[in-house]
This record gives C-alpha cells, sequence and structure tokens, in this order.
C-alpha cells in the first residue's frame, strides 16, 4: 500500500515562511517607494501625524498683584554639566550635557504694603514725596523656545538605565542649573538699579500729570 502525504503550501519552505517573506518584501518595498518619493502621494500617505490629546487645563488657584514691572533682562547661559562615578571610566558610567539656557528676570516694586502713611503732601498739593520698598527681582523664567541641549554623553550604565526610566536623560537638572546661573547674573547686571530708575520716572509722570510741580521717591 503506498502512502502519499500532502504538505500545505507545496514542496519547499512551509507556508508560513513565505508569507512572513513576502510581507516582509512588501514592507520593503513600501519604505523604499516612500524613501526615494518614486510614486508621488506615498510620502502623505505614509507621513506622520501629530494628534493633541491632552485634558482642559485647571485653573488651581488665583493671586492679586500688587507689583509694578519695572524692568526685564534677557539672558543666556551655556551650562556644562558633568557627572562622574568615582571608580568608573565615563565611557562605564558617568552623563555630561552641553545646554543652552534662555530667559528673563524681572525687576519690579511691591506695592502691596503700601498705606496713607507711605505718601506725603503738602498743604497746597505741589509736593509728593512717596516712600517705597527697594526694588526686588523674580526668579529666572527659562524660555523653552530659545533652551536647548547641544549635545548629551552618557556611559553604558546609563544608557541601560534609560530603557527603564519613565525620564530618560532628563533635563531637570541642566534646567534648575541654568536658572540659577541666570538669576546670578541678573544681579550683577544692575537690573534692580534699572528698575528703580523708572518707577521713579513713572511715578513723577504721573504726579506731574495730576498738578503736582515736586515728586519725590524715596527707597529703603
Amino acid at each position: 500500500m503506498e502512502t502519499s502525504s500532502v504538505r500545505r503550501g507545496g514542496p519547499g519552505r512551509p507556508w508560513w515562511v513565505r508569507i512572513a517573506v513576502a510581507v516582509t518584501a512588501v514592507v520593503a518595498l513600501v519604505a523604499l517607494l516612500a524613501r526615494f518619493d518614486l510614486v508621488p502621494g506615498f510620502d502623505d500617505l505614509f507621513g506622520e501625524r501629530t494628534r493633541d490629546r491632552s485634558g482642559p487645563a485647571l485653573l488651581e488657584s488665583l493671586r492679586d498683584m500688587h507689583r509694578y514691572e519695572a524692568a526685564v533682562g534677557n539672558f543666556q547661559v551655556v551650562v556644562d554639566l558633568e557627572k562622574d562615578a568615582a571608580f568608573l571610566p565615563d565611557a562605564i558610567r558617568g552623563t555630561r550635557t552641553l545646554y543652552v539656557g534662555a530667559g528673563t528676570v524681572g525687576g519690579y516694586v511691591d506695592m502691596g504694603a503700601l498705606d496713607e502713611r507711605s505718601v506725603t503732601v503738602n498743604g497746597d498739593r505741589t509736593a509728593a514725596t512717596i516712600r517705597l520698598p527697594r526694588p526686588v527681582l523674580g526668579e529666572a523664567a527659562l524660555d523653552p523656545d530659545r533652551s536647548y541641549a547641544v549635545s548629551k554623553q552618557r556611559g553604558l550604565l546609563d544608557r541601560l538605565g534609560d530603557l527603564f526610566s519613565d525620564n530618560p536623560a532628563g533635563e531637570q537638572a541642566v534646567q534648575k542649573l541654568a536658572a540659577r546661573h541666570i538669576t546670578e547674573a541678573a544681579r550683577e547686571s544692575g537690573l534692580a538699579e534699572r528698575a528703580e530708575k523708572n518707577t521713579t520716572a513713572m511715578l513723577e509722570g504721573l504726579l506731574r500729570s495730576l498738578g503736582f510741580r515736586t515728586v519725590e521717591v524715596r527707597y529703603g
């Protein structure tokens, strides 16, 4: 008695291998056509689309501001942050990030504590004396459109750690360092003095428009 066996997919390779090869060939062909724009419209068909699925912004709090923003300084700093391991070479464990941070610092006068004793007016209302606190500097605000990482170097262990991290190669450390350097630069830039000068000019112009001939602004 002769026994005949029938193999699915015909002679040669199994049917599932040939299907996998065919699918791979089709995908490679499509990628090739899209890459070199051999067929018009392929780039639009397989192009990348961006969808914003963010939820609505929620208001957490409101705060009244009693400050006069008198001057704003624009700053830029190049941060070179390096972290090394004690007994391992940089190729194994260590990071180095070169980051350009750009941001602003505002100089303002807080007028929230002023009362009737802060303003003195003479009898015929031709002279006025105003007492204000000295201008202070606000916190540095980084501009995300002008701040960027130039280069990132990571050791092998750091690269492996990024694979299991929720925030791989995070830039929070260099951003904080950039904000600190910008704040220090603002303190030495004369921004507070500029804010004091602008506040004085604003108050003198305002009170003179109301009929005062002599206006004195004191700080401290």
